[in-house]
């Protein structure tokens, strides 16, 4: 039989541009991307004695710890929030974020085996990370969730308002900056190694430059200006005041980091199509 007369499911071509989504094939590959994301999120802490309970215990131990370092010792105010609340929502939020780029930081090196052996869109790899982060998160923000119905009952302090609703938007931005910078260093990770030694320590860093542990308050008014630079810190005032009824909300400030978000996944996509066609020489 003739090569025309043969239909083919699958026509593999090579990209002709280096910002090229091809979400076509997102679709045709779902069941792949299901099961990265199942691996993802299983493979944790499956040999752990607690397992999934460690998703629970971590968020509260790091909130202890806040609670007792931050707020007892260093005595740095919350604006009147309960500490456990305050910290936890920080922590909540923060996870979220530090795990999505912990882990697409690695994108290549770790996966560089599949990747040398079966062709699928290398994309797929980064985003299971971030849907099974997302369902991680919500085990934690449930967690958040009953905490806050706690104190809403007992105290007069929580003051939930109509800003909640914007809690999906503040998850994508989470998810999309993650996302954007993970792929940026992956792709340099293929090339200059020694990031992967600085990328943990420059997480944990970033943390101390967003209120997560501290409200904006605490700030001055040139500390304030230099902070809300950081596209992180509207997002986590946001969710704040939209749960807590307590900080900083401004619909510019919500504006600039959905705007960053955007800017880091551009670069992030071009580097990251750009580099997949000859890490394979590199890695």
């Amino acid at each position: 039989m003739s090569d025309k007369n043969e239909e083919w499911d699958l026509i593999v071509k090579p990209k002709n541009s280096i910002f090229n989504v091809d979400l076509q094939s997102f679709w045709h590959y779902r069941d792949l991307l299901l099961l990265f994301v199942k691996r993802d999120f299983i493979a944790v802490y499956k040999q752990t004695v607690l397992g999934p309970l460690w998703y629970i215990i971590q968020p509260l131990l790091t909130t202890f710890m806040f609670t007792v370092i931050f707020g007892q010792i260093a005595k740095i105010p919350t604006d009147g929030i309960p500490k456990i609340l305050f910290y936890l929502s920080g922590v909540t939020m923060w996870t979220y974020f530090a795990e999505c780029l912990n882990k697409t930081s690695n994108t290549f090196i770790s996966n560089s085996t599949i990747f040398g052996k079966v062709y699928f869109p290398r994309l797929i790899v980064p985003v299971s990370i971030i849907i099974s982060n997302l369902i991680t998160f919500a085990v934690q923000f449930l967690l958040f969730i009953l905490v806050l119905l706690y104190y809403f009952s007992t105290t007069d302090l929580i003051h939930p308002n109509i800003y909640i609703l914007l809690l999906p938007l503040l998850i994508l931005i989470m998810a999309g900056t993650g996302l954007g910078l993970g792929i940026i260093i992956s792709s340099l990770t293929t090339k200059y190694r020694d990031l992967r030694f600085l990328i943990a320590f420059g997480v944990q860093l970033f943390m101390f430059a967003t209120p997560v542990i501290y409200p904006m308050s605490f700030l001055s008014a040139k500390q304030k200006v230099f902070m809300m630079a950081n596209p992180l810190s509207a997002i986590m005032e946001t969710f704040r005041f939209a749960f807590t009824g307590v900080g900083v909300f401004n619909w510019m400030h919500l504006l600039y980091s959905f705007i960053c978000m955007l800017i880091l996944l551009f670069i992030g996509i071009i580097l990251f199509n750009k580099v997949e066609k000859t890490f394979m020489d590199t890695v």
